[in-house]
């Protein structure tokens, strides 16, 4: 693990990641010009996906739990969010976390967040409509942040298999992340 680039300000953060490429970026909520609930909305933006070869995955560090604006971030891509007196351990532990697609934040701390930016729920669209009845049982699961072993013994299955049907969740839904799949239960008032 090493570091590529340091920036002070939030436009200087998204021109970094374009030319640096990181793995994972670590974004302070609070920066002059730009903050890094819009640096990260940035970088995260579709457009800029698309043309990525390999994901760029956010870690937004912020001075108070529950900040809605590390929850405005998570919905724009983030993977998470960590408090600023993270210790160093934790903050590798995080980094490696979110490098392998994870999520870095308690999944009832991301539910309370979720619970108060979407007072009023969606109807869902027809790709959740699609998901086979195994599929919607493991999506409720991973909603709820069950982990692989834990949704194995709530639907009857091997981890294998939910790790399959996780898969397939993600790619009929559009979806990068198990974070992701949390945000879009929230949107759509599925939790």
């Amino acid at each position: 693990m090493r570091v590529v680039g340091a920036v002070g300000d939030g436009v200087e953060a998204v021109r970094l990641v374009e030319e640096l490429r990181p793995d994972v970026v670590l974004m302070d909520v609070r920066m002059p010009q730009m903050d890094g609930v819009e640096a990260s909305r940035q970088i995260l933006a579709p457009e800029r996906v698309a043309r990525r070869a390999k994901p760029v995955r956010v870690i937004v560090l912020t001075t108070f739990n529950l900040d809605d604006r590390a929850a405005t971030a998570i919905r724009h891509g983030a993977s998470g969010f960590l408090l600023k007196d993270t210790t160093p351990l934790m903050l590798r532990d995080a980094i490696r976390a979110v490098h392998g697609g994870n999520a870095v934040l308690a999944p009832q701390d991301l539910a309370t967040l979720l619970d108060r930016q979407f007072p009023a729920p969606a109807t869902p669209p027809a790709a959740f409509l699609g998901l086979t009845d195994k599929e919607r049982e493991v999506f409720t699961a991973v909603s709820r942040g069950l982990s692989n072993a834990e949704i194995a013994g709530t639907v009857y299955a091997s981890e294998s298999t939910v790790k399959t049907h996780v898969g397939a969740i993600l790619r009929k839904l559009a979806l990068r992340d198990r974070v992701q799949i949390v945000v879009f239960a929230h949107e759509h008032g599925l939790v």
